[in-house]
């Protein structure tokens, strides 16, 4: 790889961290080993083809355009996060990826019943990413931040909101919503 492309996906990476949090390679890379899947079977269950998939995992490729296999990220990445503190069984995750994969996505801001923590209440990571999600869908962190600026001096509140919840990453949004919320 020479320098030029070495920059471009450097670049590719840096945008991927702006738009969903971390590089997509790592954040698929996690979900392969969390939900024991290949790459094939991860593409297939996101509606992606396997070289965008790989496209999107080297920072060949930047952005997901499809905003259903965002939605689809979104949902699996919840699921791992299931699996993992032993909520959903293997063979539960086995049929809730089918039903991923069979879904339409929709709205970015889905009401669905993996969103919810046990009191039914949806959880402050999942509102977080909804926010994160639809936000990303409409502009570039770049963008976002263009727009805090711009309305930095009549609407400071709504300029931090679109600062931390547009362009920050998941874990300080979380922060952010919590410290908010006494």
């Amino acid at each position: 790889m020479d320098a030029a492309q070495q920059e471009a996906t450097a670049r590719a990476r840096e945008l991927q961290r702006n738009w969903y949090g971390e590089p997509l390679g790592a954040l698929f890379r996690k979900l392969i080993d969390d939900l024991g899947l290949n790459q094939a079977r991860l593409a297939g269950v996101l509606g992606l083809s396997a070289p965008m998939l790989s496209q999107l995992m080297s920072g060949q490729r930047a952005k997901i355009g499809n905003p259903a296999v965002v939605q689809r990220v979104q949902l699996l990445q919840e699921l791992a996060a299931q699996v993992a503190d032993g909520s959903v069984s293997a063979a539960e995750a086995t049929e809730r990826m089918d039903e991923i994969k069979r879904s339409q996505g929709g709205s970015v801001l889905s009401n669905t019943t993996h969103t919810t923590n046990s009191s039914g209440a949806p959880t402050v990571k999942r509102v977080v990413r909804e926010i994160q999600s639809l936000l990303r869908s409409v502009a570039a962190a770049g963008d976002i931040i263009e727009a805090a600026d711009t309305l930095a001096a009549t609407h400071p509140e709504l300029a931090e909101f679109l600062r931390v919840y547009g362009a920050g990453r998941t874990s300080d949004a979380v922060t952010h919503y919590q410290s908010h919320q006494n």
